[in-house]
C-alpha cells in the first residue's frame, strides 16, 4: 500500500473516532419478527423493550415508558448482534502493513508463548469496527494467529460498540496439520509429540530448569488453566483423521475444545457429536485447496448439525476486512441443507456459547445486553441490510468509511471533480 492511501486510512480512522455513538436511551422496538435465537424460536409481532442497555421484556403490546424512543418495526426482521468469526478487527488495519498487524508472535527463542494475549492490543477505533458494525456484526472472537510456533496464543471476544476491553473468558489458539507441519519439523505427527511434552511441562512433569523445556513459567499457568477446563481451546484443523486425533487428545487430557474450518468435519460428524465438540465452519469451502480439505463440500454445516453438531461460521482468508460478509456463509449453508433458524444461531448464540459470553450476547432474551439489529430483510441473504444497529441500547452511527467514501464520489459533482467536496 503506498504511503498516500495509508495517510487516507489514518485520516478516515480519526474521523470515524470522532463519530461517536448516540447516547443509551429507553427503547421499545414495536411490532417485528423477532428472531429470538433461543428455545422461544421466533415471535411474530412481537415487541422488545430496552432500558438502561438491557432487554426488559419481550411480547405483544408492550406499554413505552415516558421519554423511550419508539421504533416501529412494521413486521421487519429484529435479531440478536451477529458475530463477525474469528477475526484480527482492531488488531489489524491493514493484512499488508506489518505496523498495523498485532496478531501473531515472531520469535525465534522459545516461540512457544500460550501467555500471549491479543486482546492487549485491541484497538476500539479501528476503521475496520464500523464497517462491520453497519452489517449488523455487534462482536467478534479475536483470534491469534501462528507465526513462529503452532500454538499461537489467546484472544477473546470483543463487542463492536467502541468498548475498549474484551468480555468473557481468554480462548486459546492453536493450528493442527499442514498448515503447521512447518512449525513442527515439517510433520504432523510432531504437533501431537509437542503437545504432550507441553501438557507434561504444564502439568509440571518437565523441570523448568531443563535444556528441551519449551515454556515460559508463565506458558506454564496459562496453558495448565486451559487443561483444568478453564476456557476453550480453538483448533484450526481441517482433515477428518487430524480431527479424530484431536478427539483423542481433548479426551484423553479433559480439555474442551472447538474446531474451526473443518473441511472434513462431516466425515466424523458424530464422533463430534458425542463428545461435544462445536465446530466454527467456513461454508464456502467447497474446493480441495489443499490435500488437507480434499472433502471438502458445500453441505457440511447442513451434515455436522444433523448429526447433532453445534455448527457456526467463520472464514478463511482476510476475515477481518470480510466479517460483514459472515451472513452469506450462513446463508450458504442454508442454502445447502442447513435450517433457517439454524444459521441463524450459528451467526448469534451458538458462537456466544462456545466463547463463553451466552449470558451476555448472542440471543434475545430478558436481562441480556440490548444488543440488536432491525433488518430490510432476510438477515441471512446478502440481497438486504440492517437498517439499525443498537448496541447496550445506543443507536450505533450507520455509517463507515465505505459508505463515507460512496457518499463523497456518488455526489453530484458541482463543477469539480468527483474527489471534491468543496
Amino acid at each position: 500500500m503506498s504511503r498516500v492511501l495509508l495517510a487516507g486510512a489514518v485520516m478516515a480512522a480519526l474521523a470515524l473516532a470522532t463519530a461517536t455513538p448516540l447516547a443509551a436511551q429507553d427503547l421499545l422496538v414495536r411490532d417485528a419478527t423477532v428472531h429470538t435465537a433461543t428455545a422461544q424460536g421466533t415471535l411474530q409481532h412481537g415487541d422488545v423493550l430496552v432500558r438502561d442497555g438491557v432487554i426488559r421484556a419481550i411480547g405483544t403490546g408492550l406499554a413505552a415508558p415516558a421519554g423511550a424512543v419508539v421504533v416501529e418495526a412494521k413486521g421487519r426482521p429484529l435479531t440478536p448482534a451477529m458475530f463477525g468469526g474469528i477475526t484480527e478487527i482492531g488488531i489489524e488495519e491493514v493484512s499488508g502493513e506489518e505496523a498495523t498487524v498485532d496478531s501473531g508472535l515472531k520469535l525465534r527463542e522459545q516461540p512457544m508463548r500460550p501467555e500471549f494475549d491479543v486482546t492487549l492490543a485491541y484497538n476500539p477505533d479501528s476503521v475496520l469496527v464500523p464497517v462491520a458494525r453497519v452489517e449488523g456484526i455487534g462482536f467478534t472472537a479475536l483470534g491469534a494467529t501462528t507465526e513462529g510456533a503452532f500454538i499461537a496464543g489467546q484472544g477473546g471476544v470483543v463487542r463492536l460498540d467502541g468498548s475498549p476491553d474484551p468480555i468473557g473468558p481468554r480462548a486459546l489458539f492453536i493450528r493442527i496439520g499442514a498448515a503447521a507441519s512447518e512449525l513442527t519439523g515439517n510433520s504432523r505427527a510432531a504437533q501431537w509429540m509437542l503437545l504432550d511434552q507441553l501438557v507434561d511441562e504444564a502439568r509440571n512433569r518437565v523441570p523448568l530448569d531443563s535444556p528441551h523445556a519449551l515454556l515460559t513459567p508463565a506458558g506454564r499457568a496459562v496453558l495448565a488453566r486451559y487443561l483444568a477446563g478453564n476456557g476453550r481451546i480453538v483448533v484450526q484443523v481441517e482433515r477428518a483423521a487430524d480431527i479424530r486425533q484431536l478427539l483423542r487428545w481433548a479426551q484423553r487430557e479433559h480439555v474442551r475444545v472447538a474446531i474451526a474450518g473443518g473441511s472434513e468435519a462431516w466425515k466424523v460428524a458424530p464422533l463430534l457429536a458425542e463428545a461435544k465438540v462445536p465446530v466454527l465452519v467456513d461454508a464456502l469451502a467447497d474446493l480441495p485447496a489443499n490435500f488437507d480439505a480434499v472433502g471438502a463440500t458445500l453441505d457440511n454445516a447442513a451434515r455436522l448439525h444433523a448429526a447433532g453438531v453445534r455448527v457456526s461460521f467463520s472464514q478463511s482468508g482476510d476475515a477481518s476486512h470480510n466479517s460483514r460478509k459472515l451472513r452469506q456463509l450462513a446463508g450458504n449453508a442454508v442454502a445447502h441443507g442447513l435450517p433457517w433458524e439454524a444459521g441463524l444461531q450459528g451467526m448469534t448464540e451458538v458462537p456466544a456459547e462456545i466463547f463463553g459470553v451466552s449470558a451476555q450476547v448472542g440471543s434475545i432474551a430478558v436481562g441480556k445486553r440490548a444488543d440488536l439489529v432491525l433488518w430490510e430483510g432476510d438477515p441471512l441473504d446478502v440481497a438486504h441490510y440492517a437498517e439499525q444497529v443498537w448496541l447496550g441500547g445506543r443507536a450505533m452511527p450507520m455509517r463507515s468509511r465505505q459508505t463515507e467514501l460512496r457518499d463523497r464520489y456518488m455526489g453530484a459533482p458541482n463543477g469539480l471533480p468527483r474527489a471534491y467536496t468543496r
